[in-house]
């Protein structure tokens, strides 16, 4: 770059005022927004224009993270095209049977379906069909998936985002939070119609089709030793402490659920640390120690420390471990001490994945669930012999849960490992072998000769 001085500054062409930023058209409500369906005969109403409409069904939940224990959902959106856009209250009905039936054979359209499929499925609204338009846009590889992101991206609109940790069991719901609600339902129609498009377009349609297909039957994973998530367990030492970590981990989400608040405004996860590290005994130490706080720290007190007691009380064999005991595969750091030959199966099987997936314009862990490679590649198939191998690789991905279009691009890559893997241990074998007759072959010829 030439260095410019007041000289050439000056007598250099007039600099153009940069263009202003044009932002999107802030989105908005076509439509207007009626009352909060949250009487039966308002319901039915809706349920008969639903049912009347055309296309598929736009739908959204608002649930209470945060704020609430559970998972339920407080508000749904809805949006069809000749019923026009309508908010229900479910917590104003005892039963949400005549929405389900109208929705009966209809197209569901959701942004991130596992969000939301737990807390519908529990008042009884299951989909029939389903378009998830965020596992669309991850699925054409947008780097970006989330609703607003696609919006202005796809459509050119901007969305509000002021609302979005709300709580949403707050009754009266303000207006200004329905707005914001029935925005999220406003253009998910003609987004999902623009990524159905673009998916036969790249060629993915069928790969999405089995996605939408095995999301109709999502359920959440059983929680396994939640406790274990605690944030800053790493900072824990010994099993003593990890036993506190877990009783008051437990006894505080038992206290969330009979309240229904998030556990976190009970007693923070740094409390139930810094209480496990000093394992006070009595409840003037326990509100002593350095970092335990909260809302629910002094009220409960005296639980906290019968808690602590049990635990103070209890045998090595009762405590738990450091690491959690499971079905699955050591951790991947660990397996080429344990395990050499599946720690090379793991490099190859991964370095090759990444390329599929660039390859595919996919993320890495849509091509398949990284648990599941994992698994195969830490107990793979027995045998070796060509199609035998695929098609046992083929069945245990399948009963993974991985779907067709996955096993189909991920099957070959993982045989390809396993032999690979097979073939490179047997090299490096037969390499210190012979490095081994090499070196027996030296000293022997380095020997004098025996006297005659």
């Amino acid at each position: 770059m030439t260095d410019q001085t007041p000289e050439t500054i000056d007598s250099a062409e007039p600099i153009e005022p940069a263009e202003p930023e044009v932002r999107a058209e802030l989105l908005t409500l076509r439509d207007g927004l009626s009352a909060v369906i949250e009487t039966e005969d308002a319901l039915q109403a809706y349920c008969d224009a639903l049912a009347a409409g055309t296309g598929p069904v736009a739908i959204d939940a608002e649930r209470a993270s945060g704020y609430r224990y559970s998972n339920r959902a407080y508000l749904i959106q809805l949006r069809r095209e000749g019923a026009g856009t309508s908010l229900i209250d479910p917590i104003a009905f005892e039963s949400l049977a005549p929405l389900q039936a109208a929705l009966e054979g209809t197209e569901w359209i959701l942004h991130a379906a596992t969000q939301d499929l737990p807390c519908l499925n529990e008042i009884g609204l299951y989909p029939t069909e389903l378009f998830d338009t965020e596992l669309a846009g991850r699925l054409l590889g947008y780097p970006r998936v989330g609703l607003a992101t696609l919006v202005e991206t796809l459509l050119d609109r901007r969305m509000k985002k002021e609302h979005s940790a709300v709580d949403w069991s707050t009754r009266p719901l303000p207006q200004a939070w329905l707005e914001y609600a029935a925005l999220d339902v406003e253009v998910l129609v003609e987004l999902r119609d623009l990524l159905a498009a673009e998916l036969v377009e790249t060629g993915k349609d069928d790969w999405a089709r089995q996605e939408f297909d095995y999301l109709r039957t999502f359920e959440l994973p059983a929680r396994v030793d939640a406790w274990r998530r605690t944030s800053g367990l790493h900072r824990v030492r010994g099993r003593k402490a990890l036993g506190a970590v877990r009783a008051l981990w437990e006894l505080r989400d038992s206290l969330a659920e009979q309240r229904d608040v998030t556990p976190g405004r009970i007693l923070p996860d740094s409390a139930i640390v810094a209480a496990a590290q000093a394992m006070p005994l009595d409840r003037d130490a326990l509100l002593s120690t350095k970092g335990f706080h909260g809302r629910g720290a002094e009220r409960y007190s005296s639980r906290w420390v019968a808690a602590l007691r049990e635990v103070d009380e209890m045998s090595e064999d009762e405590l738990p471990t450091r690491a959690p005991r499971g079905d699955g595969p050591p951790l991947p750091r660990a397996w080429a001490e344990k395990d050499p030959v599946a720690a090379r199966r793991l490099t190859l099987a991964r370095e090759a994945m990444t390329a599929l997936a660039e390859d595919r314009n996919l993320p890495v862990e849509n091509v398949l669930t990284p648990d599941y490679l994992r698994r195969t590649l830490w107990s793979p198939p027995q045998t070796r012999q060509g199609d035998e191998l695929i098609d046992a690789v083929v069945s245990q991905l399948a009963g993974y849960g991985a779907r067709g279009w996955q096993i189909a691009l991920a099957a070959p890559v993982i045989v390809t490992a396993i032999l690979q893997a097979d073939a490179d241990a047997a090299a490096a074998t037969e390499a210190a072998a012979t490095e081994v007759a090499d070196d027996l072959a030296d000293d022997v010829s380095a020997d004098p000769p025996a006297p005659s």
